[in-house]
C-alpha cells in the first residue's frame, strides 16, 4: 500500500484536510477543479494533529476553522466531522418571457409561411387551369380525329366499292 500524505487547502475560512496518497487524489477529494498546489492554494502538512487526524479517516475531507481552533470533531471523542459534499451550482435562471428579437422573428416567420401557402395556392390554380386547358385540347383533338377517321374510312370504303 502507498504512504499516505496528509494535504491542507483553506477557503480562508476553513482548512480543509485529506490524507491521500498523491496530490491528484487530494484534490480529487476536494472536488477542485485546477491544481491548487501549483497555484499556492494547498500544501502538504505534517502537522502531527492533522497527521494522526486525517489518517484515521483515508479520502475523507475533515475541515477545522482556519488556524484558530482544533478540527471539529463528531459527537464522538476523537472523530472528525467530514467535510459536507460542495454545493451544487444553480440552475440558470430563465428569462420570465420571450424577448422582443424572439417575438419579431416569430412574426417574420409567420408571415413568410403564410406567403408560402398563398403562392403554393396560385399555383395549385393555376397547373389546374393549364390542366383544363389541357383536356379541352386533347378533347378536341380526339373529336377532329374520330370525325377526319369516319371521313377516312368512308372514303376508304368507297374506294374499294369502286374496285369491284
Amino acid at each position: 500500500m502507498a504512504r499516505l500524505k496528509v494535504f491542507v487547502t483553506s477557503d480562508g475560512f476553513n482548512d480543509y484536510v485529506v490524507a491521500a496518497t498523491s496530490r491528484a487524489k487530494a484534490l480529487a477529494a476536494w472536488g477542485a477543479h485546477q491544481d491548487l498546489f501549483q497555484t499556492g492554494g494547498a500544501r502538504e502538512t505534517d502537522d502531527p494533529e492533522l497527521v494522526t487526524a486525517a489518517s484515521a479517516q483515508p479520502g475523507q475531507v475533515l475541515r477545522r476553522p482556519s488556524k484558530v481552533t482544533p478540527l471539529i470533531p463528531k459527537r464522538s471523542v476523537g472523530a472528525q466531522r467530514p467535510s459536507p459534499p460542495p454545493p451544487k451550482p444553480a440552475p440558470p435562471k430563465k428569462p420570465c418571457g420571450p424577448t422582443p428579437a424572439q417575438l419579431h422573428r416569430v412574426a417574420d416567420l409567420e408571415a413568410k409561411l403564410e406567403a408560402a401557402a398563398a403562392r403554393h395556392a396560385a399555383e395549385l390554380a393555376e397547373i389546374s387551369a393549364e390542366k383544363r386547358a389541357l383536356e379541352l385540347r386533347r378533347d378536341e383533338s380526339e373529336r377532329a380525329f374520330l370525325s377526319r377517321r369516319n371521313e377516312l374510312r368512308e372514303a376508304l370504303r368507297k374506294a374499294r366499292l369502286a374496285l369491284r
